[in-house]
């Protein structure tokens, strides 16, 4: 999969929430990487902070806790949604999950450090904060259909649950698929 598919893709998945002109466009791939991570690998891990929000562009992750020596799982997230323990990724406070890779899974990452350097950017400063009050809500939205899933599905049901949920969202906001300007 090369460089500029995955960055067509990304493009793709970001413009649900907002559409960048490509002057802008070109100034925002400055600030973009690229991982793979293997069956199994971790994304973020308890206990350390979570320096990246990322778009998946092929492959899938589960978040999940340790109770009692016990792996928990409390979501997933599929191709072209976005992935980030948010709360450690925001606050810059240590994780209180894990996220790993139920397949190898392919991603565009936004660091933390770029992504305030684009928020201050003359350029992309307003349309990155209008892309993080959106992230910020669809991660909320999620928050509330995972505590809806998970009490009023059955567990086989959640996953399909969820991705419908995800389509929905979109549906419920149209207005994240429209440009800001």
């Amino acid at each position: 999969m090369d460089k500029q598919f995955k960055i067509n893709a990304f493009r793709t998945g970001l413009a649900k929430f907002v559409t960048f002109e490509e002057k802008e466009w070109e100034i925002l791939i400055q600030y973009l990487s690229f991982s793979t991570l293997k069956k199994k690998e971790h994304f973020v891990v308890e206990g350390k902070v979570c320096d990246y929000i990322a778009f998946i562009i092929q492959g899938a992750v589960r978040h999940y806790h340790v109770k009692d020596g016990q792996e928990i799982t409390g979501y997933f997230c599929f191709e072209n949604e976005l992935v980030s323990a948010y709360k450690s990724f925001v606050k810059r406070v240590p994780s209180t999950n894990f996220i790993q890779a139920l397949e190898e899974t392919r991603l565009v990452l936004i660091a933390y450090a770029d992504l305030q350097k684009m928020l201050n950017h003359p350029v992309l400063g307003l349309k990155m904060e209008r892309f993080g009050r959106l992230v910020a809500e669809y991660y909320i939205c999620c928050f509330e259909d995972r505590l809806n899933a998970f009490v009023r599905k059955a567990p086989k049901s959640v996953i399909l649950h969820l991705k419908k949920l995800q389509k929905i969202f979109f549906s419920v906001f149209p207005n994240t698929i429209s440009p800001i300007f």
